[in-house]
């Protein structure tokens, strides 16, 4: 977990910027328990020096007189477990100690030389005596009432004892520390794990997922942003088992459409090119290839459309045109069929003419012939496909109404997506919708779908008049720029694609 990753990087920035504060805290802590700890002592000494004036009545005027008064005040100072006290002749020779000991003559007095030298009268030192022993020693000049220098008490404190003191305390600071490192560092763990394991499950999972594994899941531990990405790779894994399906089976259905003209052409051409038919049967032979040609290429074609929306290179050619003229080729073309296969196309034809909108004519036709095919190719034979036209509030809306066996409940969200089919047993490469929509979007139009099962299905085209995007291009979906004979082409659409679109 350590080697490198996430684990690694918060072992390195947070724990180990805590350890430095850490350090750095307790080190400033150390001095001041240290600092605090030998002012304590010094101010102690300093307050015992200060009494010298009163202790040693400031009339002594010889040398003898301040002999005897400080060896008495050392023989009788009170404090004696706490501090040793010296009484020291001006030439530095110690005359008594409060230890009732005899002194080391070859003791060592910095702090004594120090307050001979200075005008306060006063002298400082820490250090080690010739036993080693670490020691803090203050020395107060004593003089005459004419000022002439009579000799010096001298304090001395041993400081092992504040110094263990100190070092305990310091120890405790870094106890302190360390279990405060320690809990930072369970609690830490416990939450990089927490995160790391996670993502370790969800790295394996994509990689199944990259191999093509689209069954594979991850299981939600917490509820939280780690739980809410589980629940988004699941999501994503889904909807990729969903598009591998449908891309499956529309490669199947794509190769089931286009074998099955291939093989009625095929068919005939061996039949026709045998020769010894008649002249009904040519006739006939001629007439399957030509129409089925025809529909391999509208195929062809339609399959093309799909690659233009994927890649967002379909262009239209948009003029000034009138939509019912279009409506009505287009139910034209279907009339026939339809009587063929014994249902009723009707078309409500408008007795006013409607407003001129801008767009293209074949794409609009493409749109016409995809949605009414489609109606009449889910309606049963005796059923009945209704087409009609109006204009409402600067929009054209075109109406095409089934009575086929409807769109479950459970697909219609699916059903403008690209590969989804709702029906598999019926002819079709499921892109002619996902088309049909591209189409109408690029004419700043939409196109929706209601439908109930067993009771039919209505699409309904929109699109803006002329005048409304003149007077409102704000509604305009496309970037446009103009071309020869006052046509306008459409680029690209405004809005940002979302990846083949649905």
């Amino acid at each position: 977990m350590f080697s490198k990753g996430i684990a690694r990087r918060w072992l390195i920035n947070s724990l180990g910027v805590m350890i430095i504060l850490l350090a750095a805290c307790i080190t400033a802590l150390s001095f001041v328990v240290h600092s605090y700890a030998y002012n304590g002592i010094q101010m102690t000494l300093m307050g015992r020096s200060d009494e010298l004036p009163t202790v040693l009545s400031s009339g002594m005027k010889t040398i003898n007189e301040f002999n005897a008064a400080a060896r008495s005040y050392t023989e009788n100072f009170p404090d004696k477990n706490l501090m040793e006290v010296m009484a020291v002749s001006r030439s530095g020779i110690i005359l008594s100690s409060s230890t009732g000991f005899a002194p080391d003559p070859a003791q060592i007095k910095p702090d004594f030389d120090t307050a001979m030298k200075s005008d306060s009268g006063h002298g400082y030192w820490i250090g080690k005596l010739a036993s080693g022993e670490k020691v803090m020693a203050i020395s107060r000049v004593v003089r005459s009432s004419n000022g002439a220098v009579l000799g010096a008490v001298r304090y001395v404190v041993s400081m092992e004892k504040a110094d263990r003191h100190i070092t305990y305390v310091i120890l405790i600071l870094i106890g302190v520390g360390l279990l405060i490192i320690s809990l930072v560092a369970a609690s830490g763990m416990y939450f990089v794990r927490s995160i790391v394991q996670p993502i370790r499950q969800l790295n394996a999972t994509a990689e199944r997922i990259a191999k093509g594994d689209f069954d594979v899941r991850v299981r939600k531990g917490k509820d939280d942003e780690i739980g809410a990405l589980c629940v988004t790779i699941n999501d994503m894994a889904t909807e990729l088992g969903n598009s591998e399906k449908m891309k499956n089976d529309f490669i199947s259905s794509v190769s089931h459409e286009l074998r099955t003209p291939l093989t009625a052409i095929q068919g005939w051409a061996e039949t026709l090119q045998s020769g010894g038919i008649g002249r009904e049967t040519y006739e006939k032979g001629m007439n399957v290839i030509v129409r089925e040609s025809e529909r391999l290429s509208g195929m062809v074609e339609e399959l093309l459309d799909f690659s233009r929306m994927q890649s967002g290179r379909m262009r239209l050619i948009l003029n000034k045109i009138d939509l019912l003229a279009e409506l009505d080729e287009a139910v034209y073309m279907f009339t026939d069929r339809a009587r063929t296969e014994h249902k009723t196309l009707i078309y409500d034809e408008e007795d006013t003419m409607l407003s001129p909108i801008l767009g293209d004519v074949n794409r609009l036709r493409q749109v016409f012939i995809n949605i009414i095919d489609n109606a009449l190719k889910y309606t049963n034979p005796g059923g009945t496909v209704r087409v009609s036209a109006y204009e409402d509030e600067g929009f054209i809306r075109v109406i095409i109404k089934d009575s086929g066996c409807g769109i479950p409940a459970e697909h219609l969200p699916h059903i403008k997506k690209k590969f989804y089919k709702a029906n598999q047993n019926v002819r079709g490469s499921g892109i002619g919708l996902a088309v049909a929509n591209e189409i109408m979007e690029l004419h700043s139009g939409s196109l929706d779908i209601d439908s109930q099962e067993g009771m039919g299905t209505t699409v309904i085209i929109t699109m803006p008049t002329l005048k409304k995007l003149e007077t409102n291009p704000e509604l305009s979906n496309t970037t446009q720029i103009p071309t020869e004979a006052g046509r306008v082409q459409v680029v690209e659409l405004k809005q940002e694609r979302s990846g083949g679109k649905d």
